[in-house]
């Protein structure tokens, strides 16, 4: 009979988790700090267990270490305050990691973090469970989210699937498939997005208002004001406003036409070719399930269209993409390939990715394709410098992390990538390959 003290949000957020709504199945919470992110994830999962019998919920996060630390103790204290007993309304099997109810329902905690052992996390194979919630999900790869909601099937509540996940503003695929999406009201019918800020929750002192408004700019833009735009990362390359101002009707640079292309592996990921009037990215185009002599003749009959010289286009040499340079005779380009800088860069494609991000923070790159604006920023904010507080050589995030992590690989962001080889070698021999 104990009535959970909810913010206004909160009740917001538990009418898209109710079995009453039919429409909503993942939703996400949050924005900022002290939004009682997890103490709506922990009263959730506490009254649907007391509520419906035989019924399994997970609590999950990226370590289960972090997860015992801070989001199992507003957890115990909500147990407590609601009266119920350990031993005698639940039981808590350190060992298993599961909290087991009187009447048959039952939690489990779950470590989410990737690990190399078990990439497809098929330690989540073989659990089913009624519905779920995961603290901090920015720390969790999407695929880990992917895999566990299909773990959702065990004595589903009117046969409804429910997923709550929470977190602080950030970039990647939260923010392109749940806040920008919410913004621009293209949501999937089947997901809530609630933004949650310190101010909305009411059970916060006001010493605690005052201490978010005294942190520096970076945190207090994420913490207390819950700009998701807004990103001072150490890590970043590329500033969302500098993006922005890509997208302009003006063609800059030296006016020579180039074409440079992401090969796809087949059946894997998309070919992308761009086309390119100096340092303006003109045209876009996207291939699907083609054969290297079908890409090949496609940048071929691209080029003749556009009188672009065969020096200058260049085609990643990785995987199939060597098929395509040797039926074109084109430049080359091999991603873990020798830098002009050796001491500075790991290699050539980090060099090129840092160097373009000097090209766009100087305003000397644009993008007249502006259908292709919301993928090309979405791609390139999610790469970063990988080796940033390290004394190793510049080098940015793996792209086999940036698909696990993000869920899609930044093929159009390799693509602009690759135009700077032409800055770094404008001479280089004809069938030069690098």
């Amino acid at each position: 009979m104990y009535q959970f003290e909810y913010t206004q949000r909160q009740q917001e957020a538990l009418s898209y988790l109710s079995i009453n709504n039919t429409d909503c199945e993942l939703l996400l919470f949050g924005g900022a700090a002290g939004g009682g992110k997890s103490y709506l994830g922990c009263a959730w999962q506490i009254s649907r267990r007391l509520k419906y019998a035989n019924t399994r919920g997970l609590i999950g996060r990226c370590e289960l270490k972090k997860l015992k630390q801070t989001t199992m103790k507003t957890f115990w204290k909500i147990c407590v305050d609601i009266g119920l007993v350990k031993d005698i309304h639940y039981t808590y099997n350190q060992q298993e990691q599961t909290i087991k109810f009187f009447n048959g329902s039952e939690i489990v905690l779950m470590d989410l973090r990737d690990m190399p052992s078990d990439v497809e996390f098929t330690r989540l194979g073989s659990l089913e469970i009624t519905d779920y919630f995961v603290d901090e999900v920015a720390e969790v790869s999407k695929r880990a989210i992917e895999i566990l909601d299909s773990r959702v099937r065990y004595n589903l509540i009117d046969g409804r699937p429910k997923g709550l996940m929470t977190c602080n503003p950030t970039k990647g695929w939260l923010y392109n498939e749940f806040f920008d999406a919410h913004r621009s009201g293209n949501l999937r019918f089947d997901r809530a997005f609630i933004r949650s800020l310190p101010d909305d929750n009411p059970h916060l002192p006001q010493s605690y208002l005052d201490k978010l408004s005294r942190l520096s700019e970076r945190d207090r833009k994420r913490l207390k004001d819950g700009d998701w735009d807004f990103d001072d990362s150490n890590d970043r390359l590329y500033h969302y406003d500098d993006l922005l101002r890509c997208f302009r009707d003006e063609i800059v640079g030296n006016k020579t036409k180039y074409i440079t292309a992401d090969i796809a592996a087949l059946g894997n990921d998309k070919t992308i070719i761009g086309l390119w009037d100096g340092m303006t990215l003109v045209e876009i185009h996207k291939l699907e399930h083609k054969y290297p002599n079908e890409v090949a003749d496609y940048i071929r009959q691209l080029s003749v269209q556009h009188n672009v010289r065969l020096s200058n286009i260049v085609v990643d040499a990785d995987g199939l993409g060597i098929g395509v340079v040797g039926i074109l005779k084109c430049q080359a380009f091999n991603n873990g390939g020798r830098s002009t800088e050796p001491e500075i860069y790991l290699n050539l494609k980090s060099e090129c990715y840092f160097k373009i991000a000097d090209d766009i923070a100087n305003n000397s790159m644009t993008f007249i394709c502006k259908s292709y604006k919301s993928d090309i920023i979405k791609e390139l904010e999610v790469v970063r410098n990988y080796t940033a507080n390290t004394e190793k050589r510049r080098q940015v995030t793996p792209k086999d992390e940036i698909k696990r992590m993000n869920g899609f690989s930044p093929d159009i962001a390799d693509m602009i990538m690759m135009r700077k080889y032409f800055d770094l070698y404008p001479n280089y021999r004809r069938y030069g390959v690098r």
